[in-house]
């Protein structure tokens, strides 16, 4: 596992590439798996086994816990309901996150090769003009780092993508906002590829987490997301 880094008070995150990540053996994670097509059960537990060891690093407690889903189909762990948890995948790279007393979100996006102008405006808005004018390569990325940070705010919230993420001002560049009751940062000095977190500002309890794979904005269509349901 990649540094696990705190970004906040009690707000943890980790990277890695799902090739370099020991996949969960956890027995509830194997029979997910085995519902899923073989390079989605791969993909599932990377990021499972990531989130594993980011749980057992930053909450020993919480140790080869089961993890189960809510109302909602959101993944929380069981028994352990005021500690939220995130994951995201995206083209064989996989993050975690980690909040204690906190809900949380994680997104991680391989950036497309270039971006369509109607999906940077979806996206974008009123910053859409300045992001593609950019070399094609850049304007994909910077669309990137601005999904990343719209999911991780609605995975945080567990509105998902109901809640319209593409309807949230993130000004590109940023590397740190707020979108309602929540906070959301941006990795841009950590990670070479498009990664935010984004938490509830004030400890909450009953929250749980996130398990989805990153939806990568391409060329124009409407932004989706596909949940992992534990």
């Amino acid at each position: 596992m990649n540094t696990v880094l705190e970004v906040a008070d009690r707000v943890w995150v980790a990277e890695a590439g799902a090739d370099r990540t020991p996949p969960s053996t956890h027995r509830d994670d194997l029979r997910r798996a085995a519902l899923l097509p073989e390079w989605r059960a791969r993909e599932f537990l990377a990021g499972r086994g990531l989130l594993r060891r980011l749980i057992t690093a930053v909450h020993p407690a919480a140790d080869g816990a089961r993890i189960a889903a809510d109302e909602r189909g959101r993944p929380r762990i069981a028994g352990l309901p005021g500690v939220g948890i995130s994951v995201s995948h995206s083209g064989g790279a996989v993050a975690a996150g980690v909040a204690v007393g906190r809900a949380v979100g994680v997104d991680l996006q391989q950036p497309a090769e270039s971006v369509s102008a109607p999906f940077a405006r979806r996206v974008l808005h009123g910053h859409a003009d300045r992001v593609t004018a950019l070399p094609p390569e850049r304007a994909a990325e910077e669309v990137a780092w601005v999904w990343t940070v719209q999911e991780a705010c609605v995975k945080a919230s567990g509105a998902g993508v109901s809640g319209r993420p593409w309807t949230i001002d993130v000004r590109p560049g940023s590397r740190h906002g707020h979108w309602g009751a929540y906070r959301w940062i941006s990795l841009r000095d950590r990670s070479q590829t498009p990664f935010s977190c984004a938490f509830s500002t004030r400890p909450a309890p009953g929250v749980c987490g996130t398990d989805t794979s990153g939806s990568t904005p391409a060329s124009g269509e409407t932004p989706t997301s596909d949940k992992d349901r534990p």
